[in-house]
């Protein structure tokens, strides 16, 4: 179990890197003068790639964190309401996730309609959800 728990560990730190840092590419994107064509095409395929990464870490990520809690029962029976709340916040950072692809497609496709204001707010969600799951897993509040 604890190798289980070390790769969940290691794919989920590794997912969340890339979703810091995806929104960070969001921001420049917007920043981008209409003119600098050769500026805005690297930064999409710098978000491209690195979506695509993540997206990659992502699916281990869950894989054993499923593994963990279906296989060798962690989380389950009375008493682990903090699971709950932890899986429900994980269907958010999937959430994010997608929105994350949904957002660069808008960019590909040029149709992005957001500011870089709104896209530095977008990059804090990732920080707040990771300090609440970690939280939930480390306190078990409840």
């Amino acid at each position: 179990m604890l190798w289980v728990k070390s790769l969940h560990i290691v794919f989920v730190a590794s997912w969340f890197a890339g979703l810091f840092y995806l929104p960070r590419i969001f921001v420049n994107l917007a920043m981008v003068a209409p003119e600098s064509v050769a500026e805005r095409a690297r930064l999409v395929l710098m978000a491209r790639k690195l979506f695509r990464f993540t997206t990659l870490l992502a699916v281990p990520a869950l894989g054993f964190g499923l593994w963990l809690w279906l296989g060798y029962g962690i989380g389950r029976g009375p008493g682990n309401g903090w699971m709950h709340a932890k899986l429900a916040l994980v269907l958010g950072v999937v959430g994010y996730h997608h929105g994350c692809g949904v957002l660069l497609r808008r960019f590909v496709a040029g149709q992005d309609r957001y500011g870089e204001r709104w896209y530095r707010w977008f990059n804090e969600a990732p920080v707040l959800l990771l300090l609440a799951i970690v939280v939930l897993v480390v306190v078990k509040p409840f």
